[in-house]
């Protein structure tokens, strides 16, 4: 069951930041635009590419107004330790939550119940709790930041221009399509 258009579910989880240990809850996530990031575990492979690339990006994540958290079931002392040994998680400012219990990763529906682990999931999240995209990779495939990024704008775009969408490629100032009669077999 897809679930775009569902509401956040309530949770709190700590979470690493900035050298930190913090405390995260659905209330963080509201008011504002959200990407939620699971991803399978710690002193992985794939995963560190992944996080590094969103490290490289979130000052423009964050121009948009854009909180990312990465989540995986290893604990918020573990996300320190592998950011304290890991040149590529050093990279990283926005919180990595610990989800240890696996509530967090089975309320989004990427939980590996035979392994423990989160699913590659990606989340967006509108500033109402809603859930507006939502991708999951096999454990083999990579995400790219940049691609995500141009997914949180158009739906940004699409919230804040109610009747308009956007095409493939669409990027921020390219042109939109306002769907109705007059299009249809014309695309």
């Amino acid at each position: 069951m897809s679930l775009i258009g569902t509401q956040l579910q309530p949770f709190q989880a700590e979470a690493f930041k900035n050298n930190e240990f913090i405390t995260v809850t659905d209330k963080d996530l509201l008011g504002k635009w959200s990407v939620v990031f699971f991803y399978p575990a710690d002193f992985t492979f794939v995963c560190p590419t992944e996080l590094e690339d969103l490290a490289e990006q979130y000052a423009e994540f964050q121009k948009i107004g854009v909180e990312i958290y990465a989540v995986s079931t290893d604990t918020h002392f573990t996300h320190k330790a592998w950011h304290d040994t890991s040149a590529a998680i050093k990279k990283v400012e926005y919180p990595m939550v610990g989800d240890p219990t696996g509530t967090l990763t089975r309320n989004f529906g990427v939980m590996i119940e035979s392994e423990g682990l989160a699913q590659r999931g990606t989340f967006v999240i509108n500033p109402s709790g809603k859930i507006v995209v939502c991708e999951i990779h096999d454990g083999g495939i990579g995400r790219d930041a940049q691609e995500l990024l141009r997914k949180v704008q158009a739906a940004q775009f699409v919230e804040a221009n109610p009747g308009l969408v956007c095409p493939a490629k669409w990027q921020p100032g390219a042109k939109t399509l306002k769907p109705g009669l007059d299009l249809v077999g014309k695309i």
